[in-house]
């Protein structure tokens, strides 16, 4: 697992763990189950405070991304699979929100928007 933190984002701490571990279960590189670092362990490796990394963990945890055993630590959790639907569903609106704007801005018009939409899917 690797977490990139970057001092020039204007995203706190962690929300950037946040953002990334969410990133990271969605495409399936980490999976139901698995094993997370420990707070401590994460928080010396990305060289941050133990009370960001405890933050970004309470974040993941309340959304329903992880789960944490005490004394065990902290997992991915399970059976959520309708709530990484609602995340994915949502990164993908945030996306098309910006190919509207920008083709508003260049004067496509809806209908050719969403040909080349069609296009391009097909070619996946």
């Amino acid at each position: 697992m690797e977490i990139i933190i970057s001092n020039a984002s204007d995203k706190p701490i962690y929300e950037q763990i946040t953002s990334q571990m969410k990133d990271l279960i969605l495409s399936g590189e980490l999976k139901e189950g698995e094993q997370l670092p420990s707070i401590r362990a994460l928080a010396a490796d990305l060289r941050i405070s133990v009370i960001t990394t405890k933050r970004a963990y309470a974040d993941l945890e309340e959304q329903g991304f992880i789960e944490t055993v005490p004394g065990k630590g902290s997992f991915i959790a399970g059976g959520n699979q309708e709530l990484l639907r609602e995340e994915q569903l949502r990164t993908i609106e945030k996306h098309l929100e910006k190919a509207v704007t920008g083709a508003k801005k260049a004067g496509i018009e809806t209908d050719e928007l969403v040909e080349l939409l069609r296009l391009i899917a097909n070619e996946q």
